[in-house]
């Protein structure tokens, strides 16, 4: 049982209502949203309530991150379970998907109640994983997808990883589509981006840096998504980049496919020439596009062809990063700075703030099935307070995740989440 919780005087958002009104939300002892919108005050306060005025701030379900890399098991020094989670509550996130790629590899059930078993013990946030969907990742022979989803395994991924063997896809698709699985797939050609390490295009002859080919994304992309809709199985592609991937999704759509897709907050905000001198925390997969590019990006989460955002949270330590930019390793940490930096979409106009709220909470819940992603009454109470205005500074040395490869180091941002909930307990309070 947990104390009971008022919040009045807040902006509420709630996507799963269509929701953005002035009131209060009362939490019960059980952790669960008893009231919420402009009405709830006329409800009176819970005995032993814990009020706060959030006068100024925004209310919002607590974010969903669908793509989080944790090095637990096997790398526990670039993150573990439990400092992935205090990253998390930080940036407002009460939610997050584990990829598998950790060692051993997340492929069987043993190793998925390991990682439940840790974060009830650990962790401060819901940590939710998926699945390997090949054994050991290696593209070959499925895992028991079955006794995986009743085990708990969210969704089912090849990590870092695409899927070349259309027969395997094909096969793991049908066999997904009997669960109500969703496969959740990298979509990048190993044979065309095998030596690409930044995007194709003129900045990178300038830089001397191999090139890797919009098409890289996109035939790969087009490829699952016609086994999902000969399959009639729940496709989600992971992360995507380019317009013509944003197209591609949206003509699938109209075939009958089951298709939906995120990007990371970094293709939003960032582009190739923020690589600048060989700066090698910008050194991502997929690679950082055109400014053209984002724009395109932005108008298409805008008008919900993107569905989601996710961090792409990856923490890389000194060793796989502090080397020459074609052999540093992909990957950003994002956990506490993806809210941030998707608020400079809401402070330009280009995105109104419903909608982002949605992409980084209502619409990943909805998509993989969790119990998130809405303030509704009898919702458990995950709850991010965010101050729409608050300017920082990103310090590498206050970040709580163990490694500190942002590629928003020094950036000035406005807006961040001052508090967040988990079941109705504060587990992060800027004050």
């Amino acid at each position: 049982m947990t104390q009971p919780l008022v919040l009045k005087n807040v902006r509420i958002i709630d996507p799963s209502r269509q929701l953005d009104e002035v009131g209060t939300i009362i939490v019960g002892e059980d952790g669960r949203i008893l009231a919420s919108g402009r009405d709830a005050q006329n409800q009176g306060t819970p005995e032993g309530a814990k009020v706060r005025d959030g006068q100024g701030l925004v209310a919002a379900p607590g974010l969903v991150d669908a793509k989080v890399f944790v090095g637990e098991p096997g790398n526990e020094h670039r993150e573990t379970i439990e400092s992935a989670s205090r990253a998390a509550a930080a940036g407002g996130v009460t939610s997050f998907i584990m990829m598998p790629d950790t060692d051993p590899v997340l492929d069987d059930i043993a190793l998925i109640e390991f990682v439940k078993k840790t974060a009830r013990d650990k962790a401060v946030v819901n940590v939710h994983p998926a699945a390997a969907l090949t054994r050991g990742l290696k593209g070959e022979e499925m895992t028991e997808i079955g006794l995986l989803r009743l085990s708990g395994a969210v969704a089912f991924t090849n990590g870092h990883h695409g899927l070349a063997d259309t027969q395997v896809l094909r096969r793991a698709m049908t066999y997904a589509r009997e669960f109500d699985a969703v496969i959740s797939l990298e979509t990048r050609d190993p044979y065309l981006a095998v030596n690409g390490v930044m995007n194709e295009g003129l900045l990178a002859s300038w830089l001397g840096l191999s090139g890797s080919p919009r098409e890289a994304e996109i035939i790969p992309l087009e490829r699952d998504l016609r086994i999902a809709g000969l399959t009639g199985a729940k496709y989600h592609a992971a992360q995507i980049s380019v317009p013509q991937s944003a197209e591609a999704i949206r003509t699938a759509r109209q075939r009958g496919a089951k298709a939906t897709c995120g990007i990371s907050i970094n293709h939003l905000s960032l582009n190739e020439n923020d690589i600048g001198e060989y700066r090698t925390f910008f050194k991502l997969s997929p690679p950082l596009r055109s400014e053209d590019d984002r724009q395109a990006m932005v108008d298409a989460l805008a008008d919900g062809t993107i569905d989601i955002i996710v961090s792409s949270h990856d923490p890389q330590d000194v060793d796989t990063k502090r080397l020459p930019f074609a052999d540093a390793a992909d990957g950003a940490i994002g956990l506490e700075t993806m809210l941030a930096a998707a608020l400079r979409l809401h402070h330009s106009g280009q995105v109104p703030l419903l909608r982002l709220i949605d992409a980084m909470s209502t619409r990943p819940a909805q998509i993989f099935g969790l119990d998130a992603g809405t303030l509704k009454p009898g919702a458990k109470a995950d709850i991010t307070l965010i101050d729409l205005d608050e300017p920082w500074i990103v310090s590498a040395k206050q970040l709580l995740s163990r490694s500190k490869n942002t590629p928003f180091e020094d950036a000035r941002f406005s807006g961040r989440a001052v508090a967040t909930y988990v079941a109705g307990k504060p587990v992060f309070d800027l004050a």
